[in-house]
């Protein structure tokens, strides 16, 4: 019995151990399941036909006979559709344009060592930019209508999601031509997406309106879809690890590869810079608008002025002497101290360090000027007027604020030679606003500063004074006019 109860009462085996490596087991079937999974769901490589996909992109490399029609043809149809605004008709010239051959050729022949392939596609390049260019060039220097369409103008500054689109569009459309089977919708939406025709429509443009700056940015922007394009086909080249082209001279071999590699490195540091200075130009942007927002665009007028938020011009200029530009319009100036307040708050903006403000203020321009100011304010907001009565209540209402600001500027010219030819003594007039307030209002009030001659008596400049007061009152219709004398050295 107490050999028994000896025994009961001994320790029981521990377990712990055997549970932890259960689920350790556990956890690493999961993990192992789970990376299964993903490499079920973005392996690309069990599913490529390698030497359909080469076959297929070396097959549209050639623009010659029915393909350079086609391009031209696709050209015109873009042409007019930049210059009739029409999205649609863009679209559907960049459905049936055959641009993405050459690029496509590019990247492929630089991924796969193969020199032939290489320099038939740049001659094919060569031969697709200057042929489009060309055709761009003719239609518009020869259509009677050469309006700058918001269609044209959207490709003459590119910014960070234009690179952005042609590196993906580029992937997109590799990887479909890779996969057994082509898939058709995803290389008519990359030909959308990517938009290599319009830029080159623009640089036509511009060549026949001589506006240079436009053709350079259009140019720009197609020379940013073309190198993305290619470097995201060398990329998935390189990724499915297609087979290099063999030489049987093992120099040429060495020479052709030492090629490639440099053509690559080439394509890859624009594409860097490019990538670099579009994203400095991107985050310069975003910080000028949140600038003008949160600034600029909550100041308030106590009379008479608005806030062109449409002429807001922000220039970059590759990080040289960058500018932001603000517009204002009515008969109220910005007092020169808010200007200094805006320019010191521009350096809690860490992009907008160093760039220049320029305040232009409708108050300080001739009517002329405004009335400019107005019709390109119409000229811009007309597309979101959605009926004629709705124009017409918008163009009345800024002609009825622009009659009111010229009505309270004053043509000191006039009044200057009429008043020296009233008084004889005086010596010299001013004129300035004062800006004051109660604290319950503020208001804006016209101040003239008059001198009289040295040897004007005291008595006659005291009448003149009150006469000439109230006749600025009657002449300019102002009864809150008011004069302050200054006297001479």
């Amino acid at each position: 019995m107490q050999e028994n109860l000896g025994q009961d009462n001994s320790t029981p085996p521990d377990t712990s151990k055997d549970t932890g490596e259960n689920v350790k087991k556990d956890f690493q079937g999961l993990l192992g399941s789970v990376k299964k999974f993903l490499w079920e769901l973005l392996d690309i490589r069990t599913n490529t036909d390698q030497q359909a996909t080469k076959e297929a992109i070396i097959a549209d490399i050639p623009f010659k006979g029915h393909t350079s029609w086609i391009l031209i043809c696709s050209i015109f149809i873009a042409s007019i559709g930049l210059n009739a605004n029409s999205t649609a008709v863009v679209i559907g010239a960049m459905l049936i344009s055959p641009l993405m051959g050459p690029i496509l050729g590019i990247g492929m022949s630089i991924g796969i060592n193969d020199i032939d392939t290489l320099k038939r596609s740049l001659k094919n390049f060569g031969v697709m930019v200057v042929l489009s260019v060309l055709t761009a060039f003719l239609f518009f220097k020869f259509f009677p209508l050469r309006d700058e369409s918001s269609e044209l103008l959207a490709r003459v500054a590119p910014d960070i999601r234009d690179v952005l689109i042609a590196f993906f569009g580029g992937l997109a459309l590799v990887i479909a031509r890779a996969k057994k089977g082509t898939i058709a919708s995803v290389i008519f939406g990359v030909a959308i997406a990517t938009a290599l025709m319009p830029p080159l429509c623009t640089v036509g443009f511009g060549l026949a309106i001589g506006n240079w700056d436009y053709a350079a940015g259009a140019m720009y922007l197609f020379t940013i879809n073309t190198i993305f394009i290619a470097l995201a086909t060398f990329l998935v080249i390189k990724l499915l690890r297609f087979p290099m082209v063999r030489y049987v001279n093992s120099q040429r071999r060495r020479f052709i590869s030492r090629m490639a590699s440099l053509v690559a490195v080439l394509v890859m540091i624009p594409a860097g810079i490019t990538f670099y200075n579009v994203f400095q130009e991107s985050l310069f942007r975003k910080d000028a608008n949140s600038f003008v927002d949160e600034k600029i665009a909550t100041y308030q007028f106590s009379g008479e002025g608005r806030f062109l938020e449409d002429f807001t011009d922000i220039e970059f200029q590759d990080g040289e002497d960058p500018f932001l530009e603000v517009v204002f319009m009515g008969n109220e100036t910005i007092p020169d101290n808010v200007i200094a307040t805006w320019e010191a708050q521009m350096k809690e903006y860490p992009k907008l360090r160093g760039a220049t403000l320029n305040v232009v203020q409708g108050s300080k321009n001739e009517a002329a000027d405004q009335l400019k100011y107005v019709n390109e304010l119409y000229e811009s907001q007309k597309n979101m007027l959605s009926s004629k009565d709705e124009k017409i209540a918008f163009l009345e209402s800024e002609l009825i604020r622009l009659n009111k600001g010229t009505q309270g500027q004053i043509p000191f010219s006039e009044i200057s030679l009429e008043a020296k030819a009233n008084y004889e003594n005086l010596a010299r007039l001013g004129y300035s606003y004062l800006i004051s307030t109660d604290f319950d209002k503020t208001d804006t009030i016209p101040v003239f500063e008059v001198s009289w001659k040295k040897e004007a008596g005291r008595s006659q400049t005291q009448k003149d004074v009150v006469k000439l007061h109230e006749w600025l009152k009657l002449r300019l219709q102002n009864k809150d006019l008011q004069i302050k004398e200054v006297i001479l050295d």
